[in-house]
């Protein structure tokens, strides 16, 4: 494998290759790996025509899409830098990036799925957009609208423009020059940026296509998770590493999913379980993907072992994997071989063979043996150039002999791989992302008649989801509905509380440090109160 190698020169390097063969397919456009290095380069020449150049930062909200994918190429022919943002995310979330990312140019799907993204940008805080130069619309027929005033002092153009103008054949960056931003939750309130090398994600692409026989012929990888995850991302850039086809949905459907895996004989998908409980609930057949190798799945629900065996029943075998935007996703996976109970769990075996695994127990130091628990160290080529513009959070991550201090609880096996246990600390997982609960409380403690505020998660059946517990401010009524619509009217509905509680103080606990909120009592408490 090619060590110094960027993102256009994989891409540049399939066009070389195999011109005319399929990189992807958005059913009913087919894209050769030709067309899509040409999509890059005439990108990278409308970006440039825009301003943008070595460093700068774009933000993508956009859903999966072929522009998505052919701005993202130009940004890295420029050696600019892609922000992620979900598509779920809401005003709050889109200032705290926009305004601490500094990006000058921000992609989007105005009418996608018929919301009203232009609308939701209105809410955005003027002055996080104030870096903001140019809006670039994307849309598949709709109608346009004109941008809200909190952006009229932006250029606004059609993607379709900057996708027409003339190639632009240098590449302007370098292996080790930042390509991507995707943002995750930390202990504080503000997610972090984790900044990755084009190096980075170029050799764990054709690492990821290679270890988990993407690359294999007579076959197609389905891409139903979005491109602004990591878990998404890196499964869409293994698949154009593999020099097989990818099959791009722009949101998940199961039926469709099905028929798009028997229109273009799909053999490999990753998807949480809950696509994948969907898909078995959509279909009558036997075996409503018969050709699939395996899925490669992330495990949120309690009725994961349940929904395993049913799938392996039903010709869709789960195996489970590991990832996490410091280390990218998809950097291990279950063997196959393994009995089903052992293979759905999270961990696995590591796909590059430089990539280190280690346990640490955190209260003695020591490095810890096969079967006992402690904090999952990791190293290895995919792993991120630090947190942006964020140093000392940077070194506080690292060990001294360059391992990630993951934060997640797990354990080594005899044979090399590790099993994921869970987080150690209190980080939430909700609709399938890594949520701080800081952040929802941090957000819930600017309404004025909160004067504090805890969040937690319960398990129900349709997965964690978070509980609030409300100290109200002195001479405010405790009002449980308005609380909550504050939080959806800013936040990805996802990480709104699905209730909250009032309480006079929270069960703390003394320590060496001071008092310390009990939150495994309120862990407790929210289960009690929600049936549990």
């Amino acid at each position: 494998m090619v060590e110094n190698v960027t993102v256009a020169d994989l891409i540049d390097g399939f066009a070389a290759a195999k011109p005319n063969e399929a990189a992807v397919i958005y059913d009913p456009r087919v894209i050769t790996y030709a067309a899509l290095s040409d999509m890059g380069k005439r990108a990278a020449q409308g970006l440039q025509d825009l301003g943008v150049g070595p460093g700068d930062r774009v933000a993508f909200w956009l859903p999966n899409c072929p522009a998505y994918l052919a701005l993202y190429l130009g940004c890295c022919r420029l050696g600019a830098i892609a922000v992620a943002v979900n598509t779920r995310y809401r005003s709050g979330e889109v200032s705290d990036i926009m305004g601490r990312s500094g990006a000058k140019i921000l992609a989007m799907w105005p009418r996608f799925r018929h919301i009203d993204f232009l609308g939701l940008l209105e809410d955005v805080d003027s002055v996080a957009l104030e870096r903001l130069e140019t809006l670039i619309l994307y849309n598949e027929g709709e109608q346009g609208a004109l941008p809200p005033a909190s952006v009229q002092h932006c250029r606004v153009v059609n993607a379709d423009d900057v996708l027409a103008r003339p190639p632009l054949v240098e590449n302007l960056a370098g292996s080790e020059t930042g390509s991507n931003i995707f943002t995750t939750s930390g202990t504080t309130s503000a997610p972090k940026f984790v900044l990755h090398g084009q190096g980075g994600i170029a050799r764990h692409a054709r690492t990821v296509a290679d270890y988990f026989g993407y690359s294999e012929p007579n076959g197609a990888l389905l891409q139903m998770l979005p491109l602004c995850g990591v878990f998404g991302f890196v499964q869409m850039m293994a698949g154009l590493a593999s020099g097989q086809p990818t099959v791009l949905t722009s949101s998940f459907d199961p039926v469709a999913a099905i028929n798009l895996a028997a229109r273009h004989n799909v053999v490999n998908f990753n998807a949480t379980d809950d696509m994948i409980q969907a898909i078995l609930n959509a279909s009558d057949a036997e075996r409503p993907m018969p050709n699939l190798r395996f899925v490669g799945s992330a495990a949120f629900a309690t009725n994961y072992a349940e929904l395993a065996t049913l799938a392996e029943s039903r010709g869709i075998p789960m195996t489970g994997l590991y990832g996490m935007s410091e280390v990218q996703a998809l950097f291990s996976l279950q063997p196959m071989h393994l009995p089903l109970l052992d293979r759905i769990a999270g961990g696995g075996a590591m796909a590059s063979d430089k990539a280190q695994a280690r346990v640490r127990d955190p209260d003695s130091g020591a490095l810890l043996p096969p079967g006992q628990a402690g904090e999952l160290e990791l190293k290895g080529p995919s792993l991120m150039l630090g947190y942006y513009n964020n140093p000392d959070a940077t070194a506080d991550a690292f060990t001294d002999d360059g391992f990630l201090r993951t934060g997640d609880l797990g354990e080594m096996c005899c044979d090399g791989r590790f099993i994921f246990l869970q987080r150690m600390g209190d980080v939430l997982r909700l609709g399938g992302f890594l949520v701080s609960p800081a952040e929802i409380e941090a957000h819930l403690q600017t309404h004025p008649d909160v004067a504090g505020c805890q969040v937690v998660g319960v398990r129900t059946e349709a997965g964690d989801k978070p509980v609030g517990f409300v100290i109200p401010a002195p001479g405010a009524d405790f009002n449980e509905e308005s609380l909550r619509q504050y939080c959806l009217d800013s936040l990805a509905r996802f990480k709104a509380p699905v209730r909250l509680f009032p309480l006079d103080e929270f069960p703390t606990t003394k320590s060496a440090n001071g008092f310390k909120i009990q939150r495994a009592a309120l862990r407790d408490m929210a289960a009690t109160r929600m049936g549990g």
